[in-house]
């Protein structure tokens, strides 16, 4: 087969990828920039949008919020699954029904485990009434400016922690038994093969799941939405709740196009971050 019949076969198969690439993901990103840069009523370029939402008091609460959350969230779910990856990597009894009972709450639609917690976590709901029978107080939890980021960072790493928990335990089977074998002759205690083998060896997976769940913290809605609608108070009003009241509650689509870019920047800008820290030294080096 000639060249340049290899190169007419390779379009024929990617086409369709190619295609879906352009129209839902290129396409789109072209068009949110261009409505950002379209001054309001009017058909000129300009700032305006950005300069609008930047010295908007709601968008940077928005944002603000948005960056202490991913500050908690993201390291307390790798945290969690890399704990959990590591239990579950030991033989025991009924490691597959363990297994099975953590990947659970990934198999259930955010929506859905929005709702359920949102029942657990009423006033009267069961939570409540589990505290009250041990002898605690009630706890407003959603409805409180103070407890509702808290309670939406414990039902976001609830049905998340596992999702990342299966890519670290995939890693964890990959790594050479060998490499334990050496070090344990050496003298290395448990806490040493961890750090000097497991670690370095997870470097890879660590580094997926680090950006990959870090956009998807910037990009949490379903909850927000369902639970809170950004309240109480702003406290758990997410950037991506606030560009949803822009363009669909405020109808200001060029606003919230101009916040989706912003968005886009600072999570490029802390993946950019991320891959520079999680990268190889001889990698930084170059």
């Amino acid at each position: 087969m000639s060249a340049r019949n290899r190169l007419y076969a390779a379009l024929i198969f990617l086409g369709p990828a190619l295609l879906a690439v352009i129209l839902l993901r290129i396409w789109p990103a072209f068009d949110a920039v261009h409505q950002s840069l379209l001054a309001p009523r009017a058909t000129r370029y300009g700032f305006e949008n950005y300069i609008f939402i930047l010295t908007d008091p709601v968008f940077q609460n928005s944002l603000w919020t948005t960056l202490i959350y991913s500050l908690i969230v993201n390291p307390l779910q790798i945290a969690i699954a890399l704990a959990l990856a590591l239990l579950m990597n030991v033989a025991v009894r009924l490691i597959r029904f363990w297994r099975t009972l953590i990947l659970l709450p990934v198999a259930i639609p955010q929506s859905v485990s929005a709702v359920i917690w949102g029942v657990a976590l009423r006033p009267d709901g069961p939570v409540n009434a589990m505290l009250v029978a041990i002898g605690l107080e009630e706890q407003r939890f959603l409805t409180s400016p103070d407890q509702a980021l808290a309670s939406v960072i414990l039902i976001v790493s609830w049905i998340g922690v596992g999702y990342w928990m299966m890519f670290l335990l995939a890693g964890l089977q990959d790594i050479p038994k060998s490499l334990y074998e050496a070090v344990r002759i050496d003298g290395a205690n448990r806490l040493q093969q961890f750090w000097y083998v497991t670690l370095p060896q997870l470097r890879r997976p660590l580094t997926f799941v680090l950006v990959a769940n870090t956009v998807a913290n910037f990009l949490v809605f379903a909850p927000v939405q369902i639970l809170t609608q950004g309240g109480p108070q702003g406290s758990t009003n997410l950037i991506m709740n606030e560009i949803y009241t822009l363009a669909f509650v405020a109808g200001d689509p060029a606003s919230a196009a101009a916040a989706t870019v912003i968005l886009v920047s600072v999570v490029l800008l802390v993946v950019i971050v991320q891959f520079r820290m999680m990268s190889a030294p001889e990698d930084r080096q170059r």
